[in-house]
């Protein structure tokens, strides 16, 4: 039987195997479309090389708050951060393996008491608690883009953490596309289940262009 990773180790090589925009990258300006229902809003938005994000000219303000919102959830997940840096303080243990061969991690240390599951060189579940507030991502599939993987396509389920009442669902549905070097999110479409009903949320992104580098 060939040696066990440690579950440091496992989990180190899911995180670094994330696909991530390098110090070089630029950044990017785009015109932003979000359709929900009959209500079409546009827009125009800019994440900065410092991953600043501006958005600018969405009649709602609501609406431009949300997509916001949505751009800094895109920089948290392709900022480049070193393990030791994100991780370095806390322990990891190795739970039990599921049917589909991923393998528990869980985590001590964590401000946000988050365990994961790795499969393969992926992280493929996040669970956190955070308060009264508790979530579980599932990612059913990913593109590989030759230099990290990127959740394409992924569930998020919201729950009380006293009661365990499940508060919302959400499916997500994400596309990208290769500008220049770089792999920018073109597309996003989010179903949310909540309170017997579904609201389908689009953001599309077009006229992607990479902002030219700061003179030094």
């Amino acid at each position: 039987m060939t040696h066990l990773s440690t579950a440091r180790e496992l989990f180190q090589t899911a995180y670094e195997s994330r696909y991530t925009w390098d110090e070089n990258f630029p950044g990017y300006s785009a015109d932003v479309k979000l359709v929900q229902g009959d209500e079409v809003y546009t827009g125009k938005i800019k994440i900065n090389h410092d991953m600043s994000v501006e958005v600018t000219g969405v009649a709602d303000e609501q609406v431009q708050e949300g997509i916001y919102t949505q751009l800094r959830d895109i920089v948290t997940h392709r900022k480049r951060n070193a393990f030791e840096q994100s991780h370095g303080k806390h322990e990891f243990s190795q739970g039990q393996e599921d049917a589909t061969g991923a393998v528990e991690i869980l985590v001590k240390g964590d401000s946000m008491g988050s365990n994961y599951k790795i499969r393969g060189k992926e992280i493929c579940q996040v669970s956190r608690v955070m308060g009264r507030m508790a979530f579980v991502i599932d990612t059913h599939e990913s593109l590989d883009t030759g230099s990290g993987y990127i959740a394409s396509r992924y569930d998020a389920l919201f729950r009380n953490s006293k009661t365990d009442e499940v508060t919302s669902v959400l499916n997500f549905e994400d596309t990208y596309a290769k500008i220049d070097a770089y792999f920018i999110m073109t597309k996003q479409v989010v179903q949310e289940y909540k309170d017997g009903s579904r609201t389908a949320t689009e953001f599309s992104y077009a006229n992607i262009k990479l902002l030219s580098p700061a003179v030094v």
